[in-house]
């Protein structure tokens, strides 16, 4: 890892860790707040990584670490893309260039990182719920004077689990604030009604000053008159939050005292409201205006283009400080994806695109533009995705659901229960599954494979290249059952892959490679990487077969005979977990059959696989093309029998 080149300010460069940060008088702190910015801009100039979100919170975060006593008192940040400022003002300031790096820090929170990380995140809506648990545990413990805070955008509060954290808060009435970071934009622009709702709620900190001027005063007179008045207080309450705040009945409904909209960069402010609400009793919201890329004109303009810029750049002026090659080079899988799904959405009429909140990641937002009545944005949503998707199947709609392989996680239960009990038809294309790079653990798309594989109705496929990706969208269309295509993130390996459609037999497989006693087995893109061993070890006279399994399910049963009659040793390979994974799926399949023959499975490892670049991951798991070849050298010295021997013969 490289040393760290950041530029560090006069104030930033004494902040240490929080304690040092509220030892600051009030008037330092909007300084403070740009050094903090142009160290985040400079550091993602030099690194990438998750850049516009952080740049929006800046004064929020360092008003939370001035007001709250951290980390006696609890912060949860809900996904992480905008914890960088945190992470550089608790501890990880002189290694914050590691962010995202192998053996570095981690670009999401991560408590076995820092005591300041209360909660590991990665995956959107879980802040609430996180946060009432603690809540609920520093109750239990007798730890009353520690607060608890939940940081929450309102591209996750679409997502249901937001919801039922909200429902459960309202219900167990803990001291806790929620607070709504709004600046109308998460990776993509946010879609929804819950958008159009917080849009409409207007500045109301007369009525805000108002109500509690009024509470106290009927608590004194309360004093002299009685309870009644208090009632009569409630009830005047919730006519005032209707008629001066309506939109703010929503949360006030739910059992919140809903505070704002407030301006998110106007850190005074901040500053003294958090006071006030830090020593105000019950669950609270704080809904608080920002703006994505703050500081940054470039991102402010585009913030889905500076969500998280892969290109070193000027950070004055946010030009490329390496223009891009002009050499042609593979497309990514995704944008295949896309220009594939529009051309089946010509040729049949009934072709539906549906995507949690992954326009762009997935591909997307071009046929969004160009049909928009046929390309959904559910927003962070993923089971509403998936049983909206069954629910289009169901009267004859071709659907393509896009979800993240490491998101189609969360809505297991209705890929079983809403598509493949009813056997609808619904095409999953997994994105970025396998080994995703500087993301990390939390955002691996390393275990869809055991997962869906013991799922009844489920066909299971990867693709090899860009042209077999489109073969296997075409042959998905044409099947009449769930189907599922995983392929990862990234480039291909074709410049020429706009081919003709041509439909695939379901659950063949196909050899790429003749060879001799050792063959190897592999399922998708890392295929790639056996052809590329291969072609080390052809300068070492060693000739392995090669086989592209092309389906996980149903397995081709004549290709594993036949490669169980004619060769002595096994090796499977993908991009996934070994437990549960295709080489499991191939030992089931000789077991059953009574073929006793050496099976040698490369996937990943039953650990977390942390950051790093996706060929290093490959490496860390003992599949790259190195990892490969040396398996084969091993194999050719194991001293088996010339062909598998089977125990019914």
């Amino acid at each position: 890892m490289r040393d760290n080149p950041t530029p560090t300010s006069a104030l930033l460069s004494k902040i240490e860790f929080p304690s040092q940060l509220r030892a600051l008088s009030e008037e330092d702190l909007p300084q403070l707040a740009e050094e903090l910015r142009q160290f985040l801009i400079h550091h993602a100039a030099q690194y990438g990584g998750h850049f516009a979100a952080s740049l929006g919170v800046v004064e929020l975060t360092i008003a939370l670490h001035y007001v709250y006593q951290t980390p006696e008192d609890l912060l949860v940040w809900d996904v992480g893309h905008q914890a960088y400022g945190h992470k550089v003002l608790t501890g990880r300031r002189s290694v914050f260039h590691t962010n995202r790096q192998k053996d570095g820090i981690s670009g999401f929170p991560k408590r076995e990182e820092s005591p300041y990380d209360t909660f590991g995140v990665g995956h959107s809506s879980t802040s609430i719920s996180a946060a009432l648990g603690m809540a609920e545990a520093l109750r239990h413990k007798g730890e009353r004077h520690r607060k608890v805070v939940a940081v929450i955008g309102d591209g996750a509060l679409t997502a249901g689990l937001a919801y039922e954290g909200l429902n459960n808060v309202g219900a167990l009435q803990p001291d806790i604030l929620i607070i709504l970071n709004d600046n109308q934009i998460s990776i993509d622009e946010n879609v929804g009604a819950i958008k159009d709702y917080l849009a409409g709620i207007t500045a109301s900190k007369a009525y805000n000053r108002f109500r509690d001027e009024v509470w106290k005063f009927l608590s004194w007179l309360q004093e002299k008159l009685g309870a009644r008045v208090r009632d009569y207080a409630a009830r005047m309450e919730e006519m005032l939050t209707f008629l001066v705040a309506r939109p703010a009945v929503l949360f006030e409904s739910l059992g919140l005292r809903y505070f704002g909209p407030v301006n998110g960069h106007d850190i005074r402010g901040l500053v003294d409201t958090l006071r006030n609400l830090r020593e105000l009793p019950g669950p609270k919201l704080l809904h608080c205006h920002t703006i994505k890329g703050k500081g940054f004109p470039l991102a402010e303009k585009d913030p889905i283009k500076w969500h998280a810029p892969a290109f070193k750049f000027d950070p004055k002026t946010g030009e490329p400080l390496n223009p891009p090659s002009t050499k042609p080079t593979p497309p990514r899988y995704q944008d295949v994806f896309g220009e594939t799904v529009i051309e089946l959405a010509r040729m049949d009429h009934r072709v539906v695109a549906v995507t949690p909140a992954m326009l762009s990641g997935s591909g997307l937002t071009k046929m969004r533009q160009l049909m928009p009545d046929r390309c959904y944005d559910v927003g962070i949503a993923e089971q509403h995705a998936v049983t909206f998707s069954a629910g289009l199947a169901t009267q004859g709609m071709k659907v393509f659901c896009n979800i993240y392989s490491t998101f189609l996680q969360r809505a297991y239960d209705q890929v079983i229960h809403d598509v493949a009990i009813q056997n609808l038809p619904v095409i999953f294309c997994l994105d970025r599954a396998g080994a995703v790079g500087a993301d990390g653990a939390t955002h691996q798309g390393l275990y869809d494979i055991a997962y869906l594989r013991p799922i009844p109705n489920l066909i299971l496929s990867a693709p090899l290249n860009e042209s077999e990706l489109r073969n296997l969208m075409y042959t998905a269309l044409k099947a009449n059952q769930p189907f599922v295509i995983r392929y990862p993130r990234g480039h291909g390996v074709l410049l020429e892959w706009r081919t003709p459609f041509e439909e695939l037999p379901i659950g063949k497989g196909r050899l790429l490679r003749e060879g001799e006693e050792v063959a190897i087995l592999s399922y998708g893109h890392i295929g790639n990487e056996v052809l590329r061993a291969c072609d080390l070890l052809a300068e070492e006279k060693l000739h392995p077969a090669v086989y592209d399994l092309r389906f996980a399910k149903p397995l081709d049963h004549e290709l594993l005979e036949d490669i169980a009659e004619r060769f002595r040793y096994i090796i499977t390979v993908e991009d996934g977990v070994k437990i549960g994974g295709v080489g499991s799926a191939v030992l089931e399949w000789f077991s059953e059959r009574g073929y006793l023959i050496p099976v040698k499975r490369l996937g990943a490892p039953d650990r977390v696989i942390e950051q790093a670049t996706q060929a290093e991951q490959y490496a860390l798991c003992g599949y790259d093309h190195h990892a490969i070849a040396e398996a084969v050298r091993q194999a050719y010295k194991q001293a088996v029998p010339l062909r598998a021997w089977k125990l019914s013969s």
